[in-house]
């Protein structure tokens, strides 16, 4: 869809030209008022595309750190879910490891004949 509408545009400006140019030529002027007329015009058309080029650029900037900010939001919330989860297995390893030594211990008492 980006290609159809940069075309689309590249298009209105190719005939936006063309249509200057030829209202120009049709003008009843003499041959060096209409010279001075294009080149006014030429350089008007290069200010012109000189700011959409650089309108362009701070706007691709903008979305570069668009998504930078993304990117480090998004690996910064990663990290704090690895962290939780280390954080659950840790404590559930802990919660086994005691259960297995309370386990242990029950069995040695039962098993122990001294014990009554």
């Amino acid at each position: 869809m980006a290609d159809d509408s940069s075309s689309g545009f590249g298009w209105f400006l190719a005939g936006l030209g063309i249509g200057a140019l030829v209202g120009v030529l049709y003008a009843p002027k003499s041959g060096r008022e209409t010279r001075d007329d294009l080149t006014a015009q030429a350089a008007d058309a290069k200010v012109k595309a000189s700011q959409i080029v650089d309108q362009s650029k701070d706007q691709i900037n903008d979305y570069v750190d668009k998504g930078r900010d993304y990117y480090e939001k998004g690996r910064t919330q990663w990290s704090q879910y690895v962290d939780k989860g280390k954080d659950f297995l840790a404590e559930q390893q802990d919660k086994v490891a005691g259960a297995v030594n309370a386990g242990k211990q029950a069995y040695q008492e039962e098993s122990d004949p001294t014990h009554v």
